[in-house]
């Protein structure tokens, strides 16, 4: 306190003193006042009242879905099967041209009609690939796409783009609560750039790697029922949404739709074309069109993105009937049979696991794999051992489980006729332009299974007989 006189000093010091006393007061009298609860502050004398929670609710108990184990024993009475075929031959708008089947679980036929005449079984051929396939396949497993980095000594960075098979890639990200579009696109590109921007990369070419099925992508006949190109996308290593155009830009619900948009003629060029699109979201600039290459053999992928269970990718297709992926699983049962890997392929490797599996296939003929091609031909009873067997198969249960619903899923939701059957059958559906069929399985009110096939060829009238065969299928029931 230089300058200040010996008095000046004295009073210097007063006041500091003053002021720290006051502040004290002050202090004390805040925390005074908080635990009185007069001032806001965290103490207080009062008791402190907890904040409960309510306690948890009664449960819900779960119903019986179904017994344990079917019973297998339960004979299906013949008599009563024969004049249910009865009722179906004198239907109106059946016509002549019909094979129709009803076989226990075992496989064995209890009652058929004009079953040494084989059909054109339509989308019914696919439960033949469905069995083979589940049969073959790891159904747990999953299709990875992936991005490699490439860093050529005097060339472009390159980002090349690989698929193995998810040909139900979605545009936006990864979807956890759908099939389709389970792996999705941006959320790969944002795993790429990422990756890209770790390494200082901020500009790449893009190829993309479309080799895992061959030259040959589509069955020989198969435009011929193919009219404006909505039925069959030429099967890929990868593709958005099964490859399918819709108008609008996508279906509402991706896993449940209805309707036959335009299909890629394309399908793994397209996807790469919009990969390229969401690189540059993310930042990275891509320089000109993608162009179609092998990914670079030992290196290990920057980022990949994983779809749905092949089980739930089967019972996608199934439900759907889309021929594309019945055209997929064919090929990749071809490919672990060491088959030829074409359309060729895929039908014997499917025949000949089904051969193996102990089902009569004398009279049958595979145009291809998924029934959209003219010239397929099968009898009833071999339709139905399909089936037979899908009600015991084990490791081959997803060719089951994926079947549709009458009344609930699939392409049988509405092809409920009796609600007392609601819930009791599973189906496949076929039709074409001449054909209406359905294969499938049914739990019998007085207890055990059985399994039917029901083809009609050239029907007097489409519309009526798609009802005698709803009519038909929901009577199994009760047998």
């Amino acid at each position: 306190m230089a300058g200040l006189t010996p008095k000046g000093r004295h009073r210097r010091i007063a006041t500091v003193v003053a002021a720290s006393l006051i502040t004290v007061l002050l202090a004390a009298g805040y925390v005074i006042a908080d635990i009185a609860d007069v001032a806001p502050g965290l103490l207080t004398v009062n008791t402190a009242v907890l904040q409960g929670q309510p306690g948890p609710r009664a449960a819900i108990p779960a119903g019986a879905v179904a017994a344990a184990k079917a019973e297998r024993d339960v004979p299906i009475n013949a008599d009563k099967a024969s004049a249910l075929l009865d009722r179906f031959a004198e239907a109106e708008g059946v016509g002549s041209q019909y094979s129709i089947a009803i076989a226990d679980q075992r496989g064995s036929v209890i009652a058929q009609r004009n079953d040494g005449t084989p059909r054109e079984p339509a989308s019914t051929l696919k439960t033949l690939t469905a069995l083979a396939a589940a049969s073959s396949l790891d159904m747990g497993s999953t299709f990875s796409t992936e991005t490699y980095l490439n860093q050529p000594a005097g060339g472009p960075d390159t980002i090349t783009l690989k698929g193995n098979g998810d040909m139900l890639l979605g545009k936006g990200a990864s979807d956890p609560k759908h099939v389709n579009g389970r792996a999705g696109l941006e959320t790969l590109a944002q795993k790429t750039a990422r990756g890209l921007r770790q390494r200082g990369i901020s500009t790449v070419a893009l190829a993309y790697d479309d080799t895992l099925f061959g030259a040959v992508r589509a069955p020989k006949d198969i435009a011929q029922n193919n009219p404006g190109n909505i039925y069959y996308a030429p099967i890929s290593s990868m593709a958005v949404d099964g490859g399918r155009v819709w108008p609008s830009g996508s279906a509402p619900n991706p896993d449940t739709f209805d309707g036959y948009p335009p299909m890629s003629t394309q399908p793994a060029a397209d996807t790469a074309g919009l990969f390229a699109t969401l690189l540059k979201r993310q930042g990275i600039a891509v320089k000109g069109a993608p162009s179609a290459a092998s990914a670079p053999a030992g290196l290990s992928p920057l980022a990949s993105v994983h779809s749905a269970a092949l089980s739930e990718v089967m019972a996608f297709m199934m439900r759907h009937s889309d021929n594309t992926l019945a055209e997929e699983f064919g090929r990749l049962t071809a490919l672990k049979a060491g088959r030829e890997n074409s359309p060729q392929g895929a039908v014997s490797a499917v025949q000949e696991k089904l051969k193996g599996m102990g089902i009569d296939l004398s009279v049958l003929t595979m145009a291809d794999v998924c029934g959209l091609s003219p010239g397929s031909q099968v009898t009833a009873s071999t339709l139905a051992a399909v089936q037979a067997r899908n009600l015991t198969a084990t490791g081959a249960a997803a060719a089951g489980e994926g079947l549709s619903i009458p009344g609930l899923v699939g392409t049988a939701s509405d092809r409920l006729d009796n609600m007392n059957a609601a819930g009791l059958l599973r189906v496949k559906t076929g039709s074409l332009d001449t054909v209406t069929a359905m294969v499938g399985n049914a739990s019998r009110s007085s207890g055990g299974t059985l399994a039917f096939a029901v083809i009609v060829n050239n029907p007097d009238d489409m519309a009526a007989a798609k009802l005698a065969v709803d009519t038909f299928i929901s009577e199994l029931t009760g047998l």
